[in-house]
């Protein structure tokens, strides 16, 4: 028996002695599960079922005192042993011998349990927590509300009271697990206020399946399906309650259930919301915090700060979501009092700051799709939940923000059409724009024209940056300065940062160089003058590194550009590439965009361009020696290419480690970076994507065309990740096209193979056959064997999904072949595991599991973890047809790990579906529904609409099996609508699901 001083270790039972100089550690009960005492991280034996049943019942008392013939009627009911208040008294010895003193006290004949910790008992947490989301939901703090009552629940653990005996016990599980549903729903209601719909409806099939006949998880169900875009089965939900209740109980559904379908009937708008999830909760909160550091000589513009704060201001209380748009000239200082007014208002926004630079004056403006994938990661989304369409990715943007003050800066906007996606939408947040345009057409918008500075407030600027000293004597040359400027600030602050930087200049001389500089542009649009004329007058004094620097950087499209990359342009050591950049910072003439991390004004950029046109020679006969050993901007964008595709590759063998594509790429002369693991090498290529993708594009040309299309195709996981899908297309589209151009069969065969794998993650089989198709026939006449072997093992998979299995079979057959004649193990990996999948669709499910495991021996031996996934999924498919259920579960759920971890959302949602399938086999339609529902939530916007139809097939099985056969009908409905648009042979086999005799 464990005594005072001492506890049982749980895996040995023995007891060990604790340190009397030591205070113990607090003690900690549950009861929301199997009663357990414990003392600090150490498991108390409490003894048997009938002393643990005693235990539970004083801690049940919360610390009032239970009366001997209480605590024996709570243990024994009715026909109590003979020596019952002798037992009783044992059991509270025993248990007084292992709490701390005090704990266990004896009081009128009875016994109670006193002078716990705060938190000591589970039950006490979670009542304290459901107090806490009820005040904060009456608050209409709905994030904070759902994470209390989500850390509530998760302190239930299985059974409440499990394996303790008696009357007492059995009420209470009774009342406590009707407690724990009361709070599940009013989580699940809040989820719906919040948007988390696919979320919602994966839990409430279970949920549903699990208590049939509560009608209030019904209700919640129906709602979310209607509002998931799902009416057909929302209304099948209702009928098939109302035949269960009329089964079973004789009655017919409650008013509020007959009144939601009706208002489902009659699609009434007040039942509409946005469809999409919030992310899952995190331990802390994400507060972005993105705001560019303010400038510190901010000068000027105080009426307007007033105004744009008062605007903030009222966004920030709650009353309406503020929105201010402001507009003015390229140069005007929009952004600088932008960022000025953000800074200031930030401790109305303790929730966090949101920014980004829309490009909406380059040739490439920021997709609003993009801007949202970046805010949400940015607000704590993992990469697989964010959806892959603008509706779904701004619809869970805005239910993200519900119930935060967050600010959102949305700087050089294009138009109205492009920021409307990212404004929050809710009270309590606010958005602050600037653009070239006004945004008449931006509804409820505060607009905002920002003119040229004033004459005082230009010379109060240009002061502050060179100093009161040098202009108080030369106030004259000063105005001529700022007038020469055009009074706009960011040609004010060049001039002034070179006078700054000059100090045997005077004012005078800076006036003067202005002028001969606006001669010489004399011919430019009078509204261009000024800046341009300082352009020329800041880039004339820089140093040559500095000049070098600024016209090379320039010529890379993207939104910014990484210190790495930047080194790479200028073929400089990181350092030395730091040193410069800084110091084109210090001129202003570049900007921190974050660390590490540089960006051009786009005027500026565009003025570095023009330089880098008129400065950079190419080499000829009697040209000037070429400084730093490298000429023009050809040179620069073939390092920075080289730089890129190297580093992709990198991420590429890190990833698939044996796999020889990277030795088929072209060649290059300048390195990129290594990586010591796969996660920080996915870090880079997501971070780098949108800057990646552009110049991609950028460089579907010429000398490059050959390496853009090697980078592109060793950057697919930006296709297969969901979160880049569209650029990635568009990418490739573009490659395609200008390999076409260019009538280069090795190109055109690559592009056709990234163009393949983008169709088939899109589910467009017939498109990615004919690209395929053609690829292996380009392959060929250009003897390039890389894209002949992915492509037939393309279009052996493509066979697969189109039912061509014999086709499907000698394609993959040669794909094995050509691998193995390039000594790939990965690519024969791959192969084999496809094989596998045809084998077992055409019956041979014991060769699909040899081949399987072939190809999964071989990424082991390779140590290629994500490819090692998808040889699991295949031998998790194999495993499922021959019934081997378990090992089929358990290798799908080691697949499902490394998809997650890998942010592969179309394989994670695939394979959820293949964990259903097995399930259903197993005759487990409960798991089966909940995880077709999680596929639907993860694949939405991504692997198309057949990927859909199967999802969704599977689902009415499972619902069927679950005795809901309205909603199971409403699933194939809308299956049997897509397979016919495709012309997919599955339509055949709906149809018999969709007869009545038709067994599931």
């Amino acid at each position: 028996m464990a005594g005072v001083g001492q506890h049982t270790n749980p895996a040995t039972g023995s007891e060990q002695h604790t340190n009397p100089a030591t205070a113990p550690a607090p003690l900690r009960f549950s009861v929301l599960g199997p009663v357990r005492a414990r003392r600090g991280e150490a498991l108390l034996n409490t003894g048997s079922p009938q002393q643990r049943a005693l235990l539970a019942a004083l801690l049940l008392r919360e610390g009032r005192t239970a009366t001997a013939a209480e605590l024996i009627d709570a243990l024994w009911g009715e026909e109590p042993p003979s020596q019952a208040l002798a037992a009783v008294r044992t059991y509270a010895s025993r248990l007084r011998k292992i709490l701390d003193p005090g704990i266990l006290v004896s009081e009128s004949g009875g016994y109670a349990i006193r002078g716990l910790g705060e938190d000591a008992l589970d039950l006490a947490a979670a009542q304290e927590l459901a107090t806490e989301a009820e005040k904060a939901r009456s608050a209409g703090d709905l994030c904070h509300a759902r994470d209390a009552l989500t850390r509530a629940l998760a302190l239930w653990d299985g059974e409440v009271l499990a394996g303790v005996p008696g009357p007492y016990a059995e009420a209470q599980r009774v009342r406590l697990q009707e407690w724990r549903l009361q709070l599940l729903e009013t989580r699940l209601d809040m989820d719906l206020e919040q948007g988390c719909h696919a979320e919602a409806v994966s839990e409430l099939t279970a949920l549903t399946a699990e208590h049939p006949l509560r009608e209030r998880l019904r209700e919640l169900l129906m709602l979310a399906l209607y509002r998931s875009g799902r009416q057909a089965e929302a209304l099948a939900v209702y009928a098939d309650t109302r035949r269960l209740l009329a089964d079973e109980l004789g009655v017919d559904p409650r008013p509020g259930l007959r009144e939601l379908q009706q208002r489902i009937l009659q699609a009434d708008p007040g039942l509409a919301a946005p469809a999409s999830p919030q992310p899952e909760p995190v331990a802390a909160p994400v507060r972005p915090a993105q705001l560019p550091a303010t400038v510190p000589d901010f000068t000027g513009r105080a009426s307007f700060v007033t105004e744009l704060s008062q605007v903030l201001a009222s966004g920030s209380e709650g009353r309406v979501m503020a929105v201010s748009a402001l507009a003015g000239i390229g140069g005007v200082g929009k952004t600088t009092l932008a960022v000025h007014v953000a800074h200031q208002a930030r401790p109305a926004f303790p929730d966090g700051q949101l920014y980004v630079d829309l490009q909406g004056a380059g040739s490439r403006a920021a997709e609003p799709e993009t801007v949202l994938g970046a805010f949400l990661r940015a607000l704590g989304t993992a990469d697989s939940a964010i959806p892959d369409s603008l509706q779904e990715r701004a619809a869970l943007y805005r239910s993200v923000l519900d119930g935060r003050r967050v600010l959102v800066l949305l700087d050089n906007a294009r138009d109205a059409a492009q920021i409307r996606p990212l404004l929050p939408g809710t009270e309590g947040c606010a958005a602050l724009v600037t653009s070239r345009v006004r945004m008449v057409d931006l509804a409820g918008a505060h607009l905002v024209d920002l003119d040229v500075m004033s004459p005082d407030e230009a010379l109060q600027l240009f002061t502050k940056i060179v100093g009161e000293e040098r202009v108080a004597s030369e106030r004259k040359a000063a105005l001529d300065v700022v007038a020469a400027c055009g009074f706009l600030p960011l040609a004010i602050r060049i001039a002034a940062s070179r006078l700054a930087a000059r100090r045997t200049w005077t004012v005078s001389v800076l006036a003067a160089k202005l002028a001969d500089e606006r001669r010489r542009l004399d011919e430019l649009q009078a509204g261009d003058l000024a800046v341009k004329a300082t352009f020329e007058l800041g880039y004339g004094q820089l140093e040559p590194a500095q000049a070098r620097a600024f016209r090379l950087l320039g010529l890379a499209d993207g939104p910014d550009i990484s210190l790495a990359a930047a080194a790479a342009v200028l073929d400089l050591p990181v350092e030395d590439t730091e040193d410069l950049l800084e110091a084109l910072v210090d001129t202003s003439l570049l900007e921190s965009a974050a660390p590490g991390r540089y960006r051009f004004h786009d005027l500026v950029r565009l003025y570095a361009r023009a330089c880098a046109e008129r400065d950079e020679w190419p080499p000829s006969v009697g040209a000037p020696p070429a400084p730093f050993g490298q000429w023009g901007r050809e040179a620069a964008m073939s390092r920075l290419l080289d730089f890129y595709l190297a580093t992709a590759a990198a991420v590429y063998a890190i990833e698939r480690p044996g796999d020889r594509l990277v030795e088929h790429l072209e060649e290059i002369r300048y390195p990129g970076l290594s990586f010591e693991d796969r996660h920080t090498a996915q870090d880079w290529l997501y971070a780098e994507a949108n800057a990646l993708l552009a110049f991609v594009q950028q460089c579907a040309k010429g000398a490059l065309l050959r390496r853009a299309v090697d980078l592109l195709w060793v950057a697919k996981d930006l296709a297969e990740s969901g979160a880049n899908s569209k650029q990635y297309e568009v990418a490739a589209v573009a490659l395609r096209d200008a390999a076409d151009a260019a009538d280069d069969p090795r190109s055109r065969a690559r592009a056709l193979t990234t163009l393949t794998n983008v169709h088939l993650v899109a589910g467009r089989f017939e498109q990615a056959d004919a690209e395929a198709r053609l690829a292996m026939d380009l392959a060929r006449a250009a003897d390039d064997l890389a894209p002949s072997c992915w492509a037939a093992n393309d279009r052996g998979i493509i066979a697969l999904y189109q039912g061509r299995h014999p086709e499907g079979e000698a394609y993959l057959k040669e794909a094995i072949e050509s691998f193995r004649l390039d000594r790939n193990l990965a690519g024969e990996a791959s192969a084999l595991c496809n094989l596998s999948r045809i084998h077992l669709a055409m019956g041979q499910s014991t060769s699909a599991v040899e081949l399987a495991q072939q190809g999964i021996v071989i990424y082991d031996r390779l140590g290629h973890a994500l490819r090692g996934a998808n040889g699991r999924y295949a031998l998790g498919l194999a495993l499922t047809g021959q019934g081997r259920l378990d090992a089929a579960v358990d290798r799908l759920t080691e697949a499902l790990e490394v998809f997650r971890d890998s942010r592969q959302r179309l394989w994670e949602g695939m394979t959820l579906f293949r964990l259903a399938e097995a399930h259903l086999v197993g005759r487990r339609p409960t798991q089966a529904a909940a995880l077709t529902e999680q596929a639907l939530a993860v694949l939405r916007g991504i692997g198309g609409e057949w990927r859909r139809g199967n999802v969704l097939t599977v689902l009415g099985r499972a619902l069927s099996g679950l005795g809901q056969p309205g909603r199971a009908e409403a699933c194939w409905q809308e299956a049997l609508g897509i397979f016919e648009q495709l012309g997919s042979p599955e339509a055949a086999d709906v149809r018999l699901l969709l007869t009545p005799s038709a067994t599931v």
